[in-house]
């Protein structure tokens, strides 16, 4: 029998040290997370707050503080529990005191240009944004909504001159926006910092600041700074347990880095128990996926798109059954339907993407390679788009052009599913 020397056996050990991922996520963490979990005070808040501004509305003349008290109650609502019915109704009772009020107060016209853009309802938004424009609004509140429809349509140019105008180092608002801005340009590293002084800007208002930090967090998963992800993701539910953004964000974490597909399971599958959003059935999807459990996959697939195509949901998930009929659920033609509704609701390089990727998957090469000529090529791309892209590169024998599209996708690697992420490495490593 042959020995190792001792050498050798420490350097075969920490070639094997080297050659395992850390793991990131704490599973008792997550277990302490799930155990634990009351609903935080500000939720019962906002509850309490709902159920007296209620009370407070006449069925004869609707009392413009009292009803946009309770419609800010609904969309907070929304936004803990994720019952689309509370936004519908927001919307609904801001409709109201728009028709109502709309000589003397351009406040409900202004909330409903954020709830269009939280609905994607971009166009809706541009409209709406016009009718305030008339009413009169301040220079910093013009800006900024003028900022955020502008980016969502993808007129970067007119954008970055709304950004300048309310150009302020100490103002959350900018430095928000501004990441939002470097992210869709590519600057990653310039978007962390801005979204880092977001958070610092924010320190006087707790609910801003708890917003910036779980965004901050996304923004490290896209950079693959996996460590820091779980950190902003851990302050944030320090302060509020239920951050259920937060939950999916470890969740993800623990699937796609730490390879602990049982954590993520059960981060998800809580969120599903506590809120009506539908989110977490699509990271349901890549669990699946990641167990090579097909049945599953496609039971996942049809109870999220079950949910998400109820029109009260309009545009929201558009990107997402996309990304399922042109793989899961194979069916291209419903792929090819929705892109053009997308593109109807906001014309971008990203949307011309997904239209792009829909015609090669119903085999409409012809017009897939007009499309992307003329709105696809050389423009700023996310890491899933920048997989399509190279796809279809490789499908039409362009090794070099797919090459340099799955090298730039690899860089998001940490925000694409399981089984992407296992083509890329093997694609690279040809």
């Amino acid at each position: 029998m042959k020995y190792l020397t001792p050498i050798f056996a420490f350097s075969l050990f920490l070639i094997s040290c080297q050659s395992k991922k850390t793991s990131i996520v704490d599973p008792a963490f997550v277990d302490s997370l799930i155990t634990n979990y009351a609903a935080p005070k500000s939720m019962k808040t906002n509850q309490a707050n709902l159920l007296f501004w209620k009370s407070r509305i006449s069925t004869h003349t609707p009392d413009y503080s009292n009803t946009s008290k309770y419609a800010a109650a609904l969309v907070t609502r929304f936004h803990e529990l994720g019952e689309i019915e509370d936004l519908k109704e927001s919307d609904s009772l801001l409709v109201q005191l728009s028709a109502q009020y709309q000589q003397n107060e351009v406040g409900p016209i202004f909330t409903l240009i954020s709830h269009a853009l939280l609905q994607h309802r971009f166009t809706m938004a541009d409209s709406l944004l016009r009718v305030a424009k008339t009413m009169g609004l301040k220079k910093y509140e013009l800006a900024a909504s003028s900022f955020d429809v502008d980016f969502e349509l993808g007129r970067m140019v007119e954008a970055s001159s709304h950004l300048q105008n309310m150009q302020l180092a100490s103002d959350f608002g900018y430095q928000f926006r501004k990441s939002k801005l470097m992210h869709y340009q590519g600057e990653l590293d310039s978007a962390i910092v801005a979204m880092q002084k977001a958070v610092d800007n924010a320190a006087h208002d707790q609910s801003l600041k708890l917003a910036a930090v779980s965004n901050l967090g996304d923004l490290y998963m896209h950079a693959g700074k996996m460590d820091q992800a779980y950190q902003c993701f851990k302050n944030c539910l320090s302060e509020n347990a239920g951050d259920f953004h937060s939950i999916l964000g470890i969740g993800w974490i623990a699937l796609v880095h730490d390879q602990q597909d049982s954590v993520a399971e059960k981060a998800f599958q809580f969120v599903g128990k506590k809120t009506a959003s539908p989110d977490y059935l699509f990271k349901l999807i890549a669990v699946a996926e990641q167990r090579s459990d097909s049945l599953m996959q496609i039971k996942y697939a049809k109870a999220f798109e079950k949910i998400v195509s109820n029109p009260l949901y309009g545009n929201m998930y558009n990107k997402y059954l996309i990304q399922l009929y042109t793989g899961i659920l194979n069916n291209p033609k419903k792929a090819v339907a929705l892109a053009e509704q997308e593109l109807k609701n906001r014309n971008t390089s990203q949307t011309n993407a997904w239209y792009v990727w829909a015609l090669q998957a119903d085999n409409q090469i012809d017009k897939a390679n007009a499309v992307y000529e003329q709105r696809v090529s050389g423009k700023p791309l996310e890491g899933l788009e920048l997989y399509w892209m190279g796809k279809r590169m490789q499908s039409l024998n362009k090794g070099y052009n797919a090459m340099q599209y799955f090298k730039e996708a690899d860089k998001n690697k940490f925000d694409l599913s399981p089984a992407i992420v296992k083509d890329l490495t093997t694609l690279l490593e040809k």
